[in-house]
């Protein structure tokens, strides 16, 4: 199911409908591979840690800051519409500004988050030999570790060694990623810069729709455009 279904249904037609869909795509399959990895290899982030979060901004792509933004105003309105006055309600200057430490999971918009906060920890890359290889998270505590049948250390696994020690490999991060970036400008921007006006952008893109605007990818007749 859609996590921004009213979302994608206003703004079809738009010219980030098709970006948020492909998004979307590329997210879910990103939670089915991983689905797959847990339930082989069994290795989790330990509860309530939190740790990737703190004293971390992630760097966002095209397409992340507007699926992050259709989101945040498909599920959190309110909370959207503080954003886009450039107020982030959880924000303490020490970690993400979306960080809740209220929350289950930390992330107040777990579900709308970025790909690195997806496949970090649970995601595998290439090694400088183009090999695939995994690395425990350098968050992942010392004592788990060592615990583990067999036991794990933090340091880089082969493809092979990790079905050994695991039963499985976690999905390629630059499978998701790189496809995505191809498509998108090449630049990077951090949360707290871009989401306010990418959420006022959406926004008045939904209302020009809405008000059956025939150029809902421009400006409104007699109007200057947003600044996004």
């Amino acid at each position: 199911m859609s996590q921004i279904a009213g979302v994608l249904e206003k703004l079809e037609g738009t010219s980030v409908y098709e970006t948020l869909v492909q998004m979307e795509a590329a997210y879910e399959r990103i939670a089915c591979e991983q689905k797959q990895w847990y339930d082989a290899a069994k290795f989790y982030c330990p509860e309530g840690c939190g740790s990737c979060c703190e004293g971390f901004e992630p760097d966002l792509m095209e397409g992340e800051f507007l699926y992050m933004a259709a989101w945040l105003i498909e599920n959190q309105n309110d909370i959207a519409l503080q954003i886009a006055q450039n107020k982030f309600p959880f924000d303490n200057g020490k970690t993400c500004p979306l960080f809740n430490p209220a929350s289950p999971y930390h992330c107040s918009i777990y579900n709308g988050r970025p790909f690195i906060c997806r496949l970090f920890g649970a995601s595998s890359f290439r090694s400088r030999n183009g090999d695939k290889t995994w690395r425990p998270c350098k968050f992942y505590p010392d004592d788990i570790l060592a615990a583990h049948k067999p036991p794990l250390a933090k340091r880089q696994y082969s493809e092979s060694e990790t079905l050994q020690v695991l039963g499985a490999v976690p999905p390629l991060m630059s499978d998701f990623t790189e496809s995505i970036a191809a498509s998108a400008s090449g630049e990077t921007e951090l949360i707290r810069d871009i989401l306010p006006p990418t959420i006022r952008r959406l926004l008045w893109l939904i209302n020009m729709n809405d008000n059956g605007n025939d150029n809902p990818n421009g400006s409104p007749s007699g109007a200057p455009p947003m600044a996004a």
